[in-house]
């Protein structure tokens, strides 16, 4: 099977950043499977009961980063 990645980056205000957030974190309550699309083609990840939750915080001179990691 081919590789289906998405690296989706964009510019948003911090409310709106915390909204998709809280639309994926909606989703997975309620579901056992997250729908994505791109480029016309459609995959359906299924998320078991249980998964690896990893945050991850870096602090440079210039630029903050915090990295939110869902695997199983």
């Amino acid at each position: 099977m081919d590789l289906f990645e998405i690296d989706d980056t964009h510019t948003l205000s911090r409310e709106d950043a915390a909204a998709r957030l809280h639309a994926l974190a909606d989703v997975l309550a309620r579901n056992n499977q997250i729908d994505f699309e791109r480029d016309g083609r459609r995959i359906t990840v299924h998320v078991p009961a249980e998964v690896t939750l990893k945050i991850e915080v870096e602090l440079e001179d210039d630029e903050r980063e915090i990295e939110i990691e869902l695997t199983w």
